[in-house]
């Protein structure tokens, strides 16, 4: 029995792996995209490797990068202390903004804009701001809460001397920390839980399992990208912010990661730049782990998409927990938002910082004095602004990009490319700033002094935080829609338009306001980058808080906070209303020309 071979033809209509690669990258799009990837990876990259470069090459020990961190004999305790309130903080951020987005989306008890718009102002305020009204408020002496509840027991014949809260410990550390955390996980998760196909809840509900049980079995893992994104970003800003560790930490003796490393390049002469690195390497290690288990959590963890089917949410129904429920989200509100605000109000309306207040006195002198009769103020004040609207934009612009082209792309590659843009800005912001210092403000590009260098740096430093919130508005999609869009011969462009520009909306506003926030109140990058001819509001808080006049720095900070506040409650209903449009989007199986 003989058996012969035969070429077997391929078969035309198949297309081979590498082949669909090809056509998904080399497209107008994909062009686009390479360009924007280009870009991003010379302003995050670019400035990282100057500064690098120019420790290594300084010769003796500065070059020393390893000699020079081995040296600090405080950094057990350092690194100690930095993991300690970076997961302290952390978690608790996750589960107060989870549960505060939770009952504002997805129950009755949610006040509208409200609810939407609470977790997010206490970061209205600069975080050495809002670091500065704690300590007015809980400053074991001058404090105005203490001092109003010793008043209080006075009446009791009980006598304090000082207390009864301390700000400077571990408490009020993470009190602070906290509090500032909370924003990022209330905004993505609410963007998640809008974005979420609320048939599978209220079909687990009908069929008999209870509330906790639907919320672990149905809730929580659809959840998935939006859990996984806040983690990254409370981690990310956790290690990064400077301002609330200096002011709190400093009077509790409590030093973590970015307070060392901002020692070494400010209190030696010269600057201890090679260490400066070296302990900024560790935290891009320990930011490389988390973001590690986010993007396993992405593409392994079973999780509901947004579906041809998908539809608004019907709140569920608390009933006598509905008051209790509101009164909670009001109460978090007044302590987290009133009270220091309150305190910045008194203090500039008062002119000075003391409990012993006298109402005759106050006077909206100091603050008119801080804002319209300082031009050096107001001129910091718009230019902040200007820059936190420009900013913004562009970084959410180019983060939705780069993550629609990282989806397209293999595994492998697309984990590279989002790495190698995500983690440079994970560094200490001060020494990225000096690398913006070596690489644009000398020639060839002479940017030094000008609101461009501040610009790049902003966008460079906070483009992970607009990052993370595109790739979990892109990842919610799924696929279903956009393969229906490209077999019913839509173009890419149209399926960008109708299909990923609406559902995406909700949660690159969510990004857009992190970023503009974090553009306004930026306080180390502005601390370098700033000058002369390009004032901003963080550098005129540094020079204001620098010379202890507590009363133009409560009053700089009130005017920021009026202003970037009505700006936020605008992009609030914006949410909204795309919230609805990316409902009614999803609900389209195929797309026409």
């Amino acid at each position: 029995m003989t058996s012969t071979l035969r070429e077997v033809e391929p078969d035309p209509t198949v297309v081979s792996p590498n082949s669909a690669v090809r056509r998904r990258i080399f497209t107008p799009f994909g062009g686009i995209s390479g360009v924007v990837v280009l870009a991003m990876a010379f302003i995050t990259l670019g400035p990282l490797i100057a500064v690098a470069w120019r420790a290594l090459a300084g010769g003796g020990d500065e070059g020393n990068i390893v000699t020079d961190v081995t040296s600090i004999q405080e950094l057990p305790q350092v690194l100690l202390n930095t993991l300690v309130l970076v997961i302290a903080a952390g978690a608790a951020s996750l589960l107060i903004g989870g549960a505060l987005a939770w009952l504002s989306v997805r129950t009755d008890a949610g006040m509208g804009l409200f609810s939407d718009a609470m977790p997010m102002v206490p970061y209205l305020l600069p975080p050495i701001a809002g670091a500065v009204a704690w300590t007015m408020l809980l400053s074991p002496g001058a404090g105005f809460i203490n001092a109003w509840l010793r008043d209080f027991v006075g009446i009791f014949g009980v006598e304090m001397s000082d207390g009864p809260f301390n700000i400077y410990s571990w408490f009020g550390l993470i009190l602070v920390m906290t509090i500032y955390q909370v924003p990022y996980a209330f905004l993505l998760i609410s963007a998640g839980l809008r974005n979420m196909d609320s048939t599978l809840e209220e079909q687990s509900r009908v069929s008999g399992v209870g509330l906790g049980g639907t919320f672990f079995r149905v809730t929580l893992p659809a959840l998935t990208p939006s859990i996984a994104g806040a983690a990254l970003l409370v981690t990310w800003s956790g290690l990064a912010l400077y301002s609330v560790p200096a002011v709190i930490g400093t009077g509790a003796n409590i030093k973590v990661l970015t307070v060392l490393i901002v020692e070494q390049l400010t209190t030696y002469t010269p600057s201890r730049t090679g260490a400066a690195v070296g302990l900024s390497l560790i935290m891009v290690a320990l930011i490389g782990v988390v973001w590690f288990i986010q993007s396993v959590a992405l593409r392994r963890g079973r999780f509901a998409s947004i579906s041809g089917k998908a539809r608004a949410a019907t709140p569920l129904r608390l009933g006598r927990w509905r008051g209790v429920a509101r009164v909670c989200m009001i109460g978090y509100a007044v302590v987290t938002t009133g009270l220091p605000v309150l305190a910045l109000v008194l203090v500039t309306l008062n002119g000075y910082w003391t409990p012993n207040l006298k109402w005759a006195d106050f006077s909206l002198d100091p603050f008119f004095d801080t804002v319209l009769g300082s031009s050096r103020a107001a001129e910091s004040l718009q230019n902040s602004l200007g820059l936190g609207l420009v900013g913004a934009t562009i970084g959410i612009t180019a983060a939705a990009v780069i993550a629609l082209f990282v989806a397209r792309l293999p595994v492998r590659l697309g984990r590279v490319i989002d790495g190698a843009l995500k983690l440079p800005p994970t560094m200490s912001h001060i020494v990225l700033a000096v690398g913006f210092v070596l690489l644009f403000a000398g020639p060839p590009f002479r940017l030094s002094g000008t609101v461009v260098i501040l610009l790049l740096a902003y966008i460079a430093l906070y483009f992970p935080q607009g990052s993370v919130a595109a790739d979990g508005a892109v990842v919610q999609i799924g696929k279903d829609l956009p393969e229906a869009s490209a077999v019913s011969g839509a173009s890419e462009s149209t399926t960008f338009r109708k299909i990923y520009l609406p559902l995406m909306l909700p949660g690159l506003i969510a990004g857009w306001t992190l970023l503009f926030v974090r553009i306004v109140g930026d306080l180390t990058a502005s601390a370098i980058l700033a000058g002369p001819g390009n004032p901003v509001v963080g550098r005129q808080i540094l020079e204001i808080y620098q010379n202890g006049s507590f009363a133009q720095l409560a009053a700089l900070a009130t005017a920021l906070t009026i202003v970037t506040t009505v700006l936020v409650i605008i992009a609030m209903l914006v949410q909204k209303r795309t919230s609805r449009w990316s409902s009614s989007t999803s609900t389209v199986i195929t797309t026409t020309n």
